[in-house]
Formats: structure tokens, sequence, C-alpha cells
């Protein structure tokens, strides 16, 4: 059985299981980072953008919105065909109200250097509880080094943010983190700025910007040995068709649940394979995974493939270091694939995730073992021992998308009835999840 019940405001998913076999052929959302930078970048072009296939989540809509607010036009949001008419990368006009990036990092951050970009122009920008509480000077402090003028909660540190836009200048900033919002921030930033303005990151982050910046017109320099990213100020962006192909974020929960489910095999189709994204593939065939590329094509300047995965024997590996950036958001994903791994996996490196909409590492630790996993935390990852036995539990999203949908695949192979609280915030980047989910466990052995 799984079923999705709504108690009061929120809503419970519960699984319980039934001797699961995954089988069939699916479709994932569109990619949401590039559903973002699709509605960002055709925004401030000027002419039309078409973009097909975009995701429909509650944080691309935050995007839209909050460009609609600033004098975009954007068509009803669908997944056939969106068309933004652009305002020009200096027509951004002052909104009416305080501008809502809902739950968004994304949003947030890379709205931040548009903003502060556009000459006495005033912004106020805000999201929900849990955005408010994420930082957000590790793009304000970089912004005031091009000059401009940010206030916000905690000394700049949190929304709301107040801006007031400037004439930037060019810098070269070298980050201390691999972030793609960090970088995106800041080149956008620089979109605007009269020269020549660098990112350096201590390794490689997804790189949606760099591609989509140069195909609306943007001329930029890629290093790739010094992971350096240089955009060339007041060039013109011009609309264009943006063709977005499967998240392969989401596509992960349907990977590692085709690994661990006895007797399943699964074709996702359609998924981005964009280098920077494609950690989660090296990280699941390091543990064994029978995942084979299939229909290798290229997407409006976006690798694209069929994912087959198969059922079979994981065992433990390390995750560390360069691959980290690459996989970021799909560590809680990887933790559940552990914890049916033989012998102890260890992920290092990933502080980061206590900084997202939760604290992934902790959650992770707290919600699995409440299932009968392993699990120690670390102080930038955790130690998860494998080949064990997970039972239905009560357990709790957090409201954080990737937890929920990974307590879920957790569930559909634990003993007994799982149920998830809060189950509902699945929707912000995969809002067929349960649906799929559904139609896949339709097929039993």
């Amino acid at each position: 059985m799984i079923n999705l019940i709504q108690t009061s405001q929120d809503h419970q998913l519960i699984i319980e299981n039934k001797a699961y076999s995954l089988q069939g052929k699916i479709s994932i959302p569109g990619d949401k980072s590039i559903s973002h930078r699709a509605l960002m970048l055709g925004a401030i072009a000027s002419g039309k953008t078409i973009i097909k296939g975009l995701l429909l989540g509650e944080d691309p809509r935050s995007t839209a919105q909050c460009f609609q607010a600033m004098g975009a036009k954007i068509s009803q949001l669908n997944s056939e065909e969106v068309i933004v008419t652009g305002i020009g990368e200096e027509g951004l006009q002052e909104p009416l109200n305080i501008l809502d990036a809902g739950n968004s990092g994304t949003t947030m951050r890379l709205m931040l250097g548009l903003l502060a970009s556009q000459p006495n122009k005033f912004f106020a920008v805000t999201g929900d509880d849990s955005l408010r509480s994420r930082p957000m000077s590790r793009v304000v402090q970089p912004l005031q080094q091009m000059g401009a003028i940010i206030y916000g909660r905690n000394t700049n540190k949190n929304a709301p943010l107040a801006v007031i836009g400037q004439n930037l200048k060019g810098i070269h900033y070298h980050s201390p983190i691999a972030s793609a919002q960090v970088k995106s921030c800041i080149l956008l930033a620089g979109l605007m700025t009269e020269g020549k303005t660098t990112v350096t990151e201590p390794a490689l982050s997804r790189d949606h910007s760099e591609r989509m910046l140069r195909a609306f017109g943007a001329t930029l320099e890629i290093d790739v040995d010094t992971h350096s990213v240089t955009i060339e100020g007041k060039t013109k962006l011009y609309g264009q068709t943006v063709i977005v192909p499967g998240d392969i974020s989401s596509a992960a929960f349907w990977l590692v649940a085709g690994a661990i489910t006895p007797n399943s095999e699964l074709t996702i189709e359609n998924v981005g394979i964009n280098p920077t994204r494609t950690g989660i593939l090296e990280a699941l065939m390091m543990m064994g995974a029978d995942i084979t590329l299939e229909n290798k094509r290229e997407t409006a300047g976006e690798p694209v493939a069929d994912l087959k995965v198969k059922s079979s024997k994981l065992k433990a590996c390390t995750i560390e270091g360069a691959i980290i950036p690459r996989l970021i958001d799909e560590i809680p994903i990887l933790a559940v694939a552990a914890c049916f791994a033989e012998g102890t996996t260890i992920i290092k490196d990933a502080e980061e995730l206590r900084v997202k909409e939760s604290d992934r590492l902790a959650v992770m630790a707290t919600e699995l073992n409440k299932m009968g996993a392993n699990i120690t935390e670390l102080p930038d990852g955790l130690e998860i021992m494998g080949s064990v036995t997970l039972k239905g539990s009560e357990m709790d999203s957090y409201t954080d998308h990737r937890i929920a949908m990974s307590l879920a695949i957790a569930g559909l192979n634990a003993k007994g009835k799982t149920t998830i609280n809060r189950a509902q915030a699945a929707s912000i980047s995969y809002p067929t999840f349960v649906k799929t989910l559904k139609y896949l466990t339709s097929h039993r052995d």
C-alpha cells in the first residue's frame, strides 16, 4: 500500500512494504537548475525566450513570480511551452512589494546578483522560514566587494534583504567553496559591470549558468585547470529556445530504488548528464550499481541520455573530495543506498549539507536510525554501516523535499509500515513523485 493523505495542513505519505519489484520506463520532471536559469535569463534578455520541459515545482514558480513582479512577461507555466518576453538587462523595475523567493535558495542567491547591479533601484527580498535561516553572506560579501549596497538580518547574513542597486566594478573572486549558486550570482552581477569579472573555485561546480549565458550571447572565458570563469560585462543577451532535460537529481531517487529493490529494472528517459552533475552516477557505479547510459544525445547544449538501472548487490565506498560538489544534492539518497551496501560507507567534505533546506546530515542520520540504520554523524559527513534490515517507522521530512523523497525510497525497502509526515515537501522539486511511486509499485512479484 502506498497512500498520500492530508491531515490538517500537512500530508502523510504511508508506505507499506509488499515485496515490490520496480519495472518500467518513466520520465522525470525538468531540471530545476536549468529551469531557474531559463526563466531568469529569458526575463533579462531582449526578445522572446521559449522554454520547453520547464519544471513545474514550487521553486521555479517563485522565480517566475519574482521576475513578473519586476516587469517581465511570463506566460502561464506548463511543461509544454512557456514564453518569456524579456525586458533587457537594465530593464528590471522596482517591484511594488517585497520579492518572495519562497523556499528557493537558487532564486534568492542568483537574483541578488542581478538586483545589486541595477543602478538607483530598490529591492527587498524574503523567503519562507527555512530560506530566511539559510546563509546569504556567501553571496552578499562578494557583491559588496563589487560595490553593492545590501542590508539584512544578522549583519547581512540572512533574509529579509534590502538591495540598493549600484554601478558595480568587476573583481576576481576566489570563492572558499565550490558553489554554483555563488558563482552564478557573481557572474550575473558581472553581466551588468564594465570590464571583466572572474570567479575561481576550489573545485568544479555545476556549469549550467555558463552554458546558458553563452547560448544567450554572453562572452565567457573558462579555465578548467584553475576552475575559473570570466564574464565580459555589458554584453547583450537575446532570447532563445531552451529545451529542459530531465533532472538527474530527481532521477537519483529511482536509480537508488532500482538498485536496492530486488528483481527491479527501470529505464529513466531523457535525463541530463551534464559532467558537472554526474557524480551520483559515478558514486553508485563505485558501489557496484548496474547502470547503463543509452541513447546519448545533446539537447540545447546539454548532454542527455536514458538511464537503465537493474537491482544489484552494492558495496561500501568512500565518497569525498572533488566529487562532492557534483553530487551534493544527492547525498541524502546515497545515504539510503549505503544502508543496503556491504561494508561501511564514509561520506566526507559535505558540511555544505548543514545549511540546505534542513541540516541534511543530521536529519538523515536521525531519521534513518529510527528505521534501524547504523549511521554516525561526522562534522562534515556520515559513516554508514551497511547490510542492515530497515524497519518501518514514523518519519518527518523537516519540510525538505530531498529528505521526503529519500525516506520514501527507504520505506519502500523497509519491513512494515513507514509514515512520512509533511511529505508534501516533495512537490518543491518533484510534484509527481508520489504518482510515479504508485505507478512503479503497481508491478509486484
